[in-house]
């Protein structure tokens, strides 16, 4: 009796420390709402250069997106700069101008991924006159 008591005891530890080794963890990185029917994705990683800034422009489609290291001055027309580090996800909506999307560091490349949701065959951006 001992026996199957110390049995059953062991069982429940172990199962119990394997369900905690086992758990996944999950962190929100960003909600965003978009009224778009998405029928397509493109995923891509860009590299930008130390100092490197995109030009002013916009998308034709949402993008999500993360930044995989560096640091990005991100900035949406009518909204605050922000500065967007490694690990943080962001949204550029669709048909919006997007001031800055710059590598905050003169000397560290930016690296990021940006997925357009696409409805058809919209570009993935569009640059706008300066």
């Amino acid at each position: 009796m001992m026996k199957t008591i110390s049995f059953i005891a062991f069982m429940l530890i172990s199962t119990t420390v394997m369900a905690q080794k086992s758990q996944i963890a999950r962190k929100e990185l960003l909600k965003a709402s978009m009224n778009q029917k998405v029928t397509n994705t493109e995923v891509q990683e860009i590299t930008m250069a130390g100092g490197q800034a995109a030009p002013k422009h916009l998308h034709p489609c949402p993008v999500v997106g993360i930044i995989k290291s560096g640091e990005a001055v991100f900035q949406i027309e009518g909204q605050e700069s922000i500065i967007l580090r490694e690990g943080e996800a962001f949204y550029e909506p669709k048909n919006v101008n997007i001031l800055h999307f710059d590598n905050a560091s003169k000397e560290k490349p930016l690296i990021f991924t940006a997925i357009y949701l696409k409805k058809g065959q919209e570009e993935n951006i569009k640059f706008l006159n300066k």
